[in-house]
């Protein structure tokens, strides 16, 4: 917890209210499951015994159904949400995020860093290859990077992340150092995501854009076929003797195939399941939820992602009437996120009122609840603000002028519309006018790239470091006409800065966590947003579908340990 005074300062010195961090990396609820399904119990552990299949149980084709239709299997040219999940299907990662929150060996079986922390030196596995037949090594780990960082790979999230990263160096055949330009504090952490996989040198120098349809990686599975809206099929490595030492397990995948259809509605994509159609049914929507939890065939599990929560408004701080902070505070005082939440999620969603996901590392819940649910407050605020007339609607005036503003949402997130509402709803108790306005998706980025909006639908950031507070928040990530950044709140305070800068830039882990901190503080001082809910992965599976462990950045299923029952 951060003492009295000027957060800054606080930092810098380091004083002796700071505060331990916390034990992360586990779900709140990491219990195996009963034989009754619980609401947010998840299987996350599993005994060595219970892990292996028994003889007899199928290793055949295991069938899931998604609601995403992949539109490029080269990972670094994308930040869709899909790539969570497939990543892990086709490619391997230098680290892995172990069970305590910590970066761990995978491709990479050890690394030095630098005092200065302006340089890794990695030590390489040996025994690893690609699809494609190419050694995993020194030139791959270089070939990769530059493929990241490549302006030709328009890389909207990989890129971002190893922005710091300067040039690379081969030592050896096995050995590869790093070079940043500024210390980067989470660089062991984004490596291990999914969007920044290790590729085959080979593939990226011989052709690099048939990555898109042919995603040549050292994965336990291979890419068999693919068409577009419909699905893809994959199959194992039977080489494959590499997985991460938090899967315990050794060897290749047991699923001898993996069949992924396209199903994007939800209704339709359940009910397959639940038909016998599919054993895995990919983002449950979560009105639904009931329907599997009621079923004693099928598990729900229902993850935490780490990274930022969810925010359904985003102020454009720079444009009236958000350019007044009293505003923008009064409106989240007004947001009533238990009802809201219950809107959207139907019981499944844990209420959020701060800026970073619980379960991510360096969150810290002593300012929880600094914006909670306050009408008296929000209108309190709203006077102070000089708001105090009333029009014939019973909206807020000042000198003829009503409060309120336009929220712009996509004409594609009509699934969504639900929770703007309800939030015109709330803002409507404290006489604000919020006028929603549902634009192209198109139409919608070219407004957000100039800056053209008062206000827009927020979404959120799934990251496995608490970095992405600097990627949504600083002023650097603000949209110019050369960069497409995502600080969509237009927010540019000089104390926030430095704070994100130098939790980015600590080679200390105890100064990293406390700059954190204070810079969770200080957005719940400056509410460039409304934080809403925690971001939800809710999957449903079947009972006779074992060893299914979740992957620990992006919680996402990881299928190269798990086995279906053999069919009586």
């Amino acid at each position: 917890m951060m003492c009295s005074g000027a957060l800054l300062a606080a930092v810098l010195t380091l004083s002796a209210c700071s505060r331990q961090p916390l034990n992360v990396g586990r779900n709140t609820a990491a219990a195996a499951a009963s034989s009754a399904p619980e609401r947010g119990v998840v299987r996350y552990r599993f005994s060595e015994a219970e892990h292996a299949p028994p003889p007899g149980a199928s290793e055949g084709t295991l069938r899931i159904a998604t609601p995403w239709d992949p539109a490029t299997f080269d990972f670094h040219a994308t930040s869709a949400a899909y790539v969570q999940f497939m990543g892990r299907l086709f490619f391997d990662y230098l680290t892995y995020i172990d069970e305590e929150g910590k970066p761990g060996p995978w491709l990479a079986k050890s690394w030095d860093i630098s005092p200065d922390g302006l340089s890794y030196t990695f030590h390489l596995r040996d025994d690893v290859t690609f699809s494609d037949g190419s050694k995993f090594n020194a030139e791959a780990v270089l070939a990769s990077l530059e493929h990241m960082r490549d302006p030709a790979t328009k890389s909207p999230l990989a890129g971002r992340y190893i922005a710091s990263y300067q040039r690379g160096e081969i030592i050896d055949e096995y050995t590869f150092r790093a070079y940043l330009a500024a210390p980067f504090s989470a660089f062991l952490e984004v490596l291990a995501q999914s969007w920044l996989p290790m590729y085959s040198a080979k593939a990226l120098r011989g052709d690099a854009k048939g990555l898109a349809t042919r995603p040549v990686g050292s994965g336990p599975f291979t890419l068999e076929s693919f068409e577009r809206q419909r699905g893809f099929k994959i199959v194992r490595r039977p080489d494959y003797d590499w997985a991460p030492p938090y899967l315990r397990h050794r060897g290749a995948a047991y699923f001898e195939r993996i069949e992924v259809d396209v199903v994007q509605e939800d209704l339709v994509r359940l009910s397959a399941l639940t038909s016998g159609q599919y054993d895995i049914c990919l983002e449950v929507p979560p009105q639904l939820a009931a329907n599997v939890l009621a079923s004693p065939k099928y598990f729900l599990y229902n993850h935490v992602r780490k990274g930022l929560p969810s925010r359904p408004i985003a102020f454009n701080v720079e444009k009236p009437p958000f350019d007044d902070v009293r505003v923008r505070r009064a409106l989240a005082f007004a947001a009533d996120r238990e009802a809201t939440a219950k809107l959207a999620g139907f019981g499944e969603y844990q209420v959020k009122s701060d800026y970073l996901s619980a379960n991510t590392r360096a969150y810290d819940p002593s300012f929880r609840d600094m914006i909670r649910h306050d009408l008296a407050e929000a209108n309190r605020l709203l006077d102070e603000a000089g708001w105090t007339q009333r029009d014939a609607q019973g909206f807020r005036a000042r000198e003829g002028e009503r409060l309120g503003a336009e929220l712009l949402v996509s004409d594609g997130a009509t699934a969504t519309r639900a929770v703007p509402i309800a939030l015109q709803a709330d803002f409507k108790r404290v006489g604000f006018d919020l006028r929603l306005t549902v634009i192209p998706a198109a139409l919608l980025t070219t407004r957000r790239k100039s800056g053209d909006y008062q206000a827009i639908a927020g979404g959120y950031w799934q990251t496995n470091t608490p970095d992405g507070l600097y990627i949504m928040h600083s002023s650097k990530e603000v949209n110019t006409p050369t960069t497409f950044g995502q600080n969509t709140s237009r927010v540019r305070d000089a104390e926030l800065d430095k704070l994100l800068s130098g939790a980015r830039e600590a080679t200390n882990p105890t100064r990293e966590l406390a700059f954190h901190s204070a810079a969770q503080k200080r957005l719940l001082e400056l509410v460039p947003s409304i934080p809403l809910n925690e971001n939800h992965n809710l999957l449903a599976a079947s009972r006779k579908l074992h060893g299914l462990l979740f992957e620990t950045s992006h919680h996402a299923a990881f299928l190269t340990g798990a086995w279906l029952e053999k069919p009586r």
